[in-house]
């Protein structure tokens, strides 16, 4: 694919088209600049264009793409990005007149996806979309076929041939679907042994720092880079309250406004890891420009998700790189909702993602951390439920189950047994009574 091509000290040229109905935003190439410096590719200049409405044939203007033809010559670039999702025609017609490889958004986007999976999962969720947006360019990639099934494409092209590599590709494709559900199936029993956790999901625009904040919580070392999409994969990290009640910690794939829907259903699987979720951790980067665009994106994804019934806490990060002047509209980005943009109009029935409360934090230097600690450790115990039991001496192991998973108000040893008092959240006291049935046998709960 186009997208395979892309390596170090690479260079590019970006152009974007901003219609009308485009979100007005300070630095329209920032993002596009970074995910080409994520994909190590060097952006050497940009052309942008504003349109009422896309032309057919190229996206741009004519005239736009005839001067991005010669800037592109003139400056011996490899590469011309389009900050916008093309056709196969529109690739292919921009190719012609500049005579340079042509990126849009989406592929960019399945590079820097690819380069960055690690575990089998994301290797084939990456590949399967790619292989899906492959399909009807499968003409223009004709030579990035030949690692599938023994050489496909490196024959001359012709209709017949075309064919038959489409029905190649899809038979890879089928294959992947099926390989991806029985990882799934098998990450299902995972999820079935986590049953009874009171799960927190960390939810995010990408390089908010979820990650930093994942390892600041649960003293992890996972990966963290001052990139884009450094993760993809989920990751859950046990997060200790106090001496007898944790959560666990869930950090997966970051959000991206117009992330490629190819891309969508292949990680659906990931993605919908947040759904499970007890309460939400909306993390923004209160600092980026950018900071109300990216939470209308994620307020839009988890609506997608289905996530509009999930308890959400807004955590406005890296707090600290804000200046006095900024601080009051920082504390304003909680009351932002969800953002359909030019693609989709928001539904009638739209539930707005107000957070229940906002905090203030830097996970780099721990600030404010001690407070969203306090303020889960608060609803959990909100909901436990009063229990008084006796066990016997013997039963050490309930003891031991107690001392971590309970409240403790009374511990008495006495000649009958250990006197418990404690509040338990209903899950782990369910949990209780499936390990110590005796206890309840006279109607304790």
């Amino acid at each position: 694919m186009g997208t395979s091509s892309t390596s170090k000290n690479k260079t590019a040229l970006v152009i974007k088209a901003l219609l009308n109905n485009d979100r007005a935003s300070a630095d329209p190439l920032s993002e596009i600049i970074s995910l080409s410096k994520t994909a190590d590719i060097k952006v050497i200049d940009s052309l942008v264009q504003k349109l009422s409405r896309p032309n057919a044939a190229t996206w741009v203007g004519a005239g736009k793409v005839a001067e991005a033809a010669e800037r592109a010559q003139e400056l011996d670039v490899d590469f011309i990005i389009t900050d916008n999702d093309l056709s196969p025609a529109q690739e292919r017609n921009i190719e012609k007149i500049t005579e340079k490889t042509v990126l849009d958004r989406s592929q960019l986007i399945m590079d820097i996806f690819s380069q960055r999976a690690q575990t089998p999962q994301a290797r084939l969720q990456v590949e399967l979309a790619q292989l899906r947006y492959s399909l009807p360019r499968l003409k223009r990639m004709w030579t990035h076929l030949s690692r599938y099934e023994g050489g496909i494409g490196m024959r001359g092209p012709g209709e017949k041939q075309l064919e038959t590599d489409k029905r190649l590709i899809g038979r890879r494709i089928q294959k992947m679907v099926r390989d991806l559900k029985h990882i799934e199936r098998r990450n299902q029993v995972a999820i079935e042994n986590r049953s009874g956790e009171f799960v927190v999901a960390l939810a995010g625009y990408t390089n908010a720092g979820k990650s930093t904040l994942l390892n600041t919580l649960t003293k992890s070392d996972e990966l963290v880079e001052d990139k884009l999409f450094a993760t993809l994969d989920t990751r859950v990290r046990r997060w200790i309250l106090n001496e007898n009640r944790h959560v666990l910690l869930t950090d997966t794939v970051g959000f991206i406004k117009d992330l490629p829907h190819h891309l969508v259903a292949s990680f659906e699987a990931t993605l919908t890891e947040t759904r499970r979720a007890d309460i939400i951790l909306h993390v923004v980067d209160a600092s980026s420009p950018q900071a109300e665009q990216h939470i209308r994106t994620v307020n839009t994804v988890l609506q997608n998700l289905k996530c509009g019934d999930k308890m959400t806490w807004m955590v406005l990060n890296k707090w600290d790189a804000l200046t006095s002047d900024e601080i009051p509209e920082a504390n304003n980005l909680a009351s932002i909702g969800p953002d359909y943009g030019s693609r989709a109009a928001a539904p009638s029935n739209i539930k707005v993602l107000e957070p229940a409360q906002t905090f203030q934090v830097s996970a780099a230097n721990g600030t404010g951390l001690e407070v969203l600690s306090e303020a889960v450790l608060g609803h959990l115990q909100a909901g436990d439920e009063p229990i008084s039991l006796v066990v016997p001496h013997s039963r050490g192991d309930v003891v031991a189950y107690l001392r971590e998973n309970a409240s403790l108000e009374e511990l008495d040893y006495q000649v009958d047994g250990v006197h418990v008092s404690c509040s338990i959240s209903p899950a782990r006291g369910a949990r209780l009574k499936h390990i110590f049935p005796e206890g309840f046998t006279n109607g304790d709960d």
